[in-house]
């Protein structure tokens, strides 16, 4: 090494606070994490759901209440969520794309659809 760099003792710290910390910095061989993984059986075994009333809902039983939040508006076409519908169709749609697509559909189709979302509607 050169004498200059030497006589002026640059000396940078172990870690620097800008940088992230590496995982074999952090733990060092043969020192545990500290993090175990439950597994579904152990799950239910430690929360004794056989104690619990059958007719609360809990995460074994599948039987529970309908859902008190409102569904999600799905286009009718794409699948995608909907904030529009096409108050003459009555059919949902996500983009202006769809939007045309949904007014070139003959009315067989547009009743197709909203049989599959059963919301389809009698014409008189």
């Amino acid at each position: 090494m050169e004498p200059d760099v030497v006589e002026a003792e640059l000396v940078l710290p172990t870690h620097l606070s800008f940088k992230r910390i590496q995982m074999y910095e952090k733990y060092p061989k043969g020192q545990a994490r500290n993090r175990h993984w439950k597994h579904l059986k152990q799950i239910i075994q430690a929360e004794n759901y056989q104690n619990y009333p059958p007719d609360e809902p809990n995460y074994v039983n599948i039987e529970s209440p309908p859902s008190m939040h409102p569904c999600k508006r799905i286009c009718d076409i794409t699948g995608f969520e909907a904030p529009y519908y096409d108050p003459r169709t009555n059919l949902r749609y996500a983009n202006t794309d769809v939007f045309k697509i949904i007014r070139s559909l003959p009315n067989e189709y547009v009743q197709r659809y909203l049989a599959t979302r059963n919301a389809q509607v009698v014409l008189r």
